[in-house]
């Protein structure tokens, strides 16, 4: 179980500030790869280092686990929902930390649910307006990414975020997909209006790997995954693929550790004893990024923007009609497109 913390104060910076413009050149004069192994952060900064070399990797050397069948066509309900055009940024956790302002000490991207942010109810979401072309009010949000060698964005992705060691210039996503899949062993039931979920770990570079989903990838080798960030090749864009649980208790719509009352099922697709299969929830992201460049994911201070912690969140706020019409998609065995 993880939770975010209230407040947090910032850690010292490593290198005496007497110290850092010297190291800033000398790593400036070393080029970029010494700027991503032992990047020394400004005054004030969370994070002096991170991540490490260690955490890139040449995509088209790597071994790579793939996602589903080779050539298995999956029903499913994609909804056009935009790219995050409208700016909505904010380091709000609304699932795992409402009430507290700046709770994630990172920035999340959105899309959907324009009016998220951590004093948000259920009334306030299903009232908002949304990015969505099909009208669904869900709120869909991740950490962003940046370009740690350029100028930090403060608009959005500034304030709490900053000082955690979070800096850079934030890459917008080229692409965003919302998409619905269906269970490959049996038919979905609806999700519950206002169920709560998390996918991946925020904390998995301190705390293993049994709660991290991270699945960077590029766009020549769709459906093949690496838990480090691929240095992808020339003219491939570099891809999040975010998968949600999807074998629900049939009770509740969150649970303490944000976890228990939606599972992921088995690698054949079955869910476990005494759950129910749901539309499962793809995100998939794209970026245009240099691959030389240090880019990292926005993270708390201690995990060094370790790719292992990429994760998104998400709130149903679909009505019992718009969900009852994924779920006929999907188990009609069709590939629907809002």
């Amino acid at each position: 179980m993880w939770t975010e913390p209230r407040t947090r104060r910032p850690r010292p910076v490593r290198v005496a500030r007497s110290l850092a413009p010297l190291a800033i050149a000398l790593a400036l004069a070393l080029g970029i790869g010494a700027y991503v192994i032992d990047r020394v952060a400004p005054a004030g900064s969370g994070s002096a280092v991170g991540p490490s070399s260690q955490d890139y990797v040449a995509f088209d050397t790597l071994p790579r686990t793939k996602s589903g069948a080779s050539g298995l066509v999956v029903p499913s309900y994609t909804e056009e929902c935009g790219r995050n055009e409208e700016g909505h940024r904010n380091a709000d956790n609304v699932v795992v930390s409402p009430g507290y302002t700046n709770g994630a000490h990172h920035a999340h991207d959105y899309v959907g649910n324009l009016s998220t942010d951590a004093f948000s109810t259920n009334t306030s979401l299903a009232a908002a307006r949304t990015t969505c072309r099909d009208g669904d009010r869900s709120t869909y949000y991740w950490p962003v990414l940046r370009r740690q060698d350029q100028p930090t964005t403060t608009k959005g992705g500034g304030g709490d975020a900053t000082i955690h060691g979070n800096i850079g210039r934030i890459i917008d996503p080229v692409s965003v997909t919302v998409e619905y899949r269906g269970n490959p062993v049996s038919d979905v039931v609806p999700m519950p209006r206002f169920l709560r979920m998390i996918t991946g770990d925020p904390v998995a570079g301190t705390q293993g790997d049994a709660n991290a989903h991270a699945q960077w990838g590029c766009s020549t080798a769709p459906g093949s995954f690496t838990p480090l960030y691929p240095r992808c090749p020339d003219g491939a864009r570099l891809m999040r693929t975010l998968d949600f649980p999807s074998c629900w208790n049939g009770l509740d719509t969150d649970s303490p550790d944000h976890r228990t009352h939606i599972v992921f099922p088995a690698a054949n697709g079955a869910c476990p004893h005494g759950t129910f299969a749901v539309p499962q929830l793809r995100i998939t992201l794209t970026y245009d990024v240099d691959p030389d460049s240090p880019f990292a994911l926005d993270a708390f201070s201690e995990q060094r923007h370790s790719p292992k912690t990429d994760h998104a969140l998400f709130i149903d706020v679909m009505t019992d009609s718009q969900m009852a019409a994924v779920v006929r998609c999907i188990n009609a065995r069709k590939q629907c497109v809002t």
